[in-house]
């Protein structure tokens, strides 16, 4: 799994920028997850990761925010034979766009079998509905969000009520800016109670989340930035 967007870059040379992609490759098709916020800034990162469009089987995104569909136009525009799962209440504009490039669409409403060892989790319910991916790993499931606007917590119980299985992983956008010390502190605990082994929270996440969810998990916290590769063997 590597990063290719996000708010902040690990690396030298890299462009940070808001938004969130993940590049996940080790299953049968190989996953762009969210295309960040700039086409250029995407490709760019992308390009120098040595990761080429055309090695990429599917796109996913997660929700209709412009931080996670605005490059991926320019993706298209790369590599248009290609399948896009997005949530079914999309905008037809955005529906069109990807047709009008070249690509299919998966339209996502439930939880479904992406490719063996990987799924997504259907559209979970909020005030923003989202769809997340999960990964199975022999080390447990490794969950990657957009924004968690169904909030976090939502998505974790979603997970492990589908699949029956333990979360390992789950990095992501996590969407905790707005919450005060106490309230993030119970959703650390929940992580805990859960069973959630390690933890990376970036994007819309916030500096305090990152940095109590840092204070918690300690060596099991995964600092996630433009660069960042995660292997699970």
């Amino acid at each position: 799994m590597t990063v290719v967007y996000d708010n902040k870059t690990l690396r030298k040379n890299f462009k940070a920028d808001w938004g969130f992609s993940c590049f996940v490759q080790g299953f049968e098709k190989s996953i762009l997850f969210d295309t960040g916020t700039n086409g250029k800034i995407l490709l760019s990162n992308m390009a120098k990761l040595g990761i080429h469009p055309e090695a990429v089987d599917l796109v996913m995104l997660s929700h209709e925010h412009k931080d996670h569909t605005g490059g991926l136009d320019a993706f298209l525009s790369k590599n248009p034979k290609i399948e896009v799962w997005l949530p079914d209440f999309f905008s037809p504009n955005l529906k069109n766009s990807v047709l009008s490039c070249g690509a299919s669409i998966q339209e996502v409403t439930g939880c479904q079998k992406i490719c063996r060892g990987a799924y997504t989790t259907g559209n979970v319910q909020g005030w923003i509905r989202e769809q997340s991916l999960i990964l199975e790993t022999e080390k447990g499931l490794v969950v990657i969000t957009g924004c968690a606007h169904p909030r976090i917590v939502k998505i974790i119980a979603t997970v492990k009520e589908l699949l029956k299985k333990n979360i390992y992983m789950i990095f992501g956008g996590f969407h905790l800016a707005p919450f005060n010390e106490s309230e993030i502190r119970e959703i650390i605990d929940y992580f805990r109670a859960s069973g959630v082994k390690k933890v990376g929270p970036c994007h819309c996440s916030g500096d305090e989340a990152q940095r109590l969810f840092a204070e918690e998990y300690k060596n099991d916290y995964i600092e996630i930035g433009v660069g960042k590769e995660i292997t699970v063997q």
